[in-house]
């Protein structure tokens, strides 16, 4: 026993292979990392993402209202500006793996997150923004100038690209403070990513629930003004934790993009080269290395060195190797990307839906619509802690794998249950399109449909709860599938589906705005929501929902997972 004792604490007393502290000086793992610095971290992004849906979640609103748009242009400008805050982090991680580093890069980046929220509190403060009317359909609204609208979207696209650099590198930052080589440290960092999606979404339900409320019936200028004090603390916090993160040294002297790309290039210079199985006789990893190698074989002839090359103009089977893992991650985000499609839709249609459903709770209070984002929040907070208590053990003990089930499983299910999440707002919205005739509401763009807001409660649940398999899956999954040097970008491949999920629907949108508002027929969008189609809208988000997932299983089933992964997932 008191040698079991000893060897623990020499565990926790040894210094952590790979790893410095924010001096450059060797860290000693029981003073550094682990809980006690991902604490930290998890706390940023808990305000970081409070800034950040602070202004998406009810963006739509803003556009709709005080700048005047259409429900359709409304739709694609918030689908856009998402699309591209969440593709940007493949820039941010790009700076991060290859120059700052995650955490300068994370500093930065908050600079500019901070600079964007406060310009866009900036131009909702102008007097002409708050005060000038305009008119519309013979009535006087609220109504902005050029310049300002000018200002407000700089402003956005600000806030996008500090999110760009920020969000990548978060949460790559607070899973480097594990010890992967270390099986205690190893199992924590599994729960870390259930944890820190519980966090992040736990505290944003409960703050969004009051920012919402404030930009509907208070203030714009205090609802973006508050994510921007948020986001100043949260940059404090982060500097805080300084003295206990662990930084991870740089392993190879060139660029892990410069030597993945060279791969690929060295295999189309040798394309007509046949390989002999001599070619690539190295040592591997045993069995699981040369089942990896029977996968995109075509790219073992970068292996063959042209005659004078220089030594750096070679590439190792180990480089190989890692252009394969990149490779084989293609299918996997391709045909995850209409999940992405499905999670637009939580900020834009159903917010709308939302909007024109009886929203009183008691009189002289009405609940904003896209409070009700906040169900997701409460799904997710509710079965987060069962999944990691309940569901993984108990998977564990039939699958006699660590986790329970591989990420690939775990993301599969997710993607299932967002088939019933369109399937569920379609129903919904066949009743409430029912109830505007029953009640002779229909060419009323502005009334309210005698029926609950609650009534939405079904489609938000089920994609929170979709959201506890997928997300958190596709966050382990790019974190743990790419070479350790290029997790930053990992996480921001992660990003783009979302970002990429985004572009699609807004390019589904004005497609289907153009072809069914031909010859002038109302639109499946138009402006009443009344006469609007969203129900189609949804069917045909099922469809390509069941499609994606079929392919998805179909590729899932063929992967290989790298070797670090094999030895955990099983």
């Amino acid at each position: 026993m008191a040698e079991t004792e000893d060897v623990l604490l020499e565990g926790e007393l040894a210094v952590v292979d790979g790893v410095v502290d924010y001096k450059g000086q060797p860290v000693i793992r029981s003073k550094s990392g682990y809980w006690r610095s991902a604490w930290y971290i998890i706390g940023v992004e808990v305000a970081e993402r409070v800034s950040y849906y602070g202004i998406q979640g009810n963006l739509i609103s803003y556009l709709t209202g005080p700048l005047n748009q259409s429900t359709a242009t409304a739709a694609e400008n918030v689908n856009i500006w998402a699309g591209t805050a969440s593709l940007l982090p493949l820039f941010g991680a790009f700076v991060a793996d290859s120059l700052l580093g995650r955490y300068h890069t994370i500093i930065l980046a908050s600079l500019i997150y901070i600079l964007g929220l406060g310009l866009l509190t900036l131009s909702a403060m102008l007097p002409s923004l708050t005060k000038s009317k305009c008119q519309v359909d013979s009535k006087f609204i609220f109504c902005s100038s050029q310049s300002q609208v000018i200002l407000f979207f700089i402003s956005l696209y600000l806030v996008a690209i500090g999110q760009g650099g920020h969000k990548p590198c978060v949460q790559a930052f607070g899973a480097d403070q594990f010890d992967e080589k270390h099986p205690k440290e190893l199992k924590a960092r599994s729960s870390f990513f259930n944890w820190w999606f519980f966090t992040m979404v736990a505290g944003c339900t409960v703050t969004l629930a009051v920012l919402n409320y404030i930009q509907d019936n208070y203030s714009w200028v205090l609802g973006f003004g508050i994510p921007c004090v948020v986001m100043f603390t949260a940059l404090l916090v982060f500097l805080l934790g300084t003295m206990t993160y662990r930084f991870n040294t740089q392993k190879q002297d060139k660029s892990p993009f410069c030597r993945i790309g060279r791969v690929f290039i060295a295999a189309v210079r040798n394309w007509r080269t046949v390989l002999s199985s001599t070619d690539i006789e190295e040592e591997c990893d045993g069995i699981l290395r040369r089942r990896s190698s029977e996968q995109f074989k075509f790219l073992n002839k970068a292996l063959l060195t042209p005659k004078g090359a220089k030594e750096d103009e070679t590439c190792s089977l180990s480089d190989v190797e890692e252009a394969k893992a990149i490779l084989r991650l293609v299918p996997i985000w391709a045909t995850t990307l209409v999940y992405g499609i499905v999670f637009a839709q939580v900020f834009t249609f159903f917010t709308k839906q939302g909007s024109s459903m009886e929203r009183t709770i008691f009189p002289g209070f009405d609940i904003p619509p896209a409070s009700l984002q906040s169900i997701n929040g409460v799904a997710v907070v509710l079965f987060s802690p069962i999944y990691d208590r309940v569901f993984v053990p108990a998977a564990r003990a039939i699958t006699g794998k660590p986790s329970g089930i591989t990420m690939l499983q775990r993301i599969g299910i997710g993607i299932f249950i967002s088939i019933f999440t369109v399937a569920s707002a379609a129903f919904i919205e066949i009743k409430r399109l029912k109830t505007a005739q029953e009640y002779g509401l229909v060419d009323d763009p502005n009334a309210t449909i005698p029926m609950s807001i609650w009534w939405l409660i079904p489609q938000y649940f089920l994609f929170g709860f979709s959201e506890v398999f997928t997300l958190v899956g596709l966050q382990e999954f790019f974190y743990d599938q790419v070479p350790n040097e290029l997790r930053s970008m990992g996480l921001a491949l992660y990003l783009s589906i979302i970002g990429i999920g985004s572009f699609l629907s807004g390019f589904l949108i004005s497609m289907i705005e153009n072809i069914t508002g031909k010859d002038g027929h109302e639109s499946w969008f138009c402006d009443n929501i009344n006469k609007a189609r969203l129900d189609y809208f949804y069917w045909l988000l099922a469809g390509f929902s069941v499609v994606g997932f079929t392919f998805f299983i179909y590729f899932a089933k063929s992967y290989v997972y790298n070797h670090k992964s094999v030895t955990t997932q099983g």
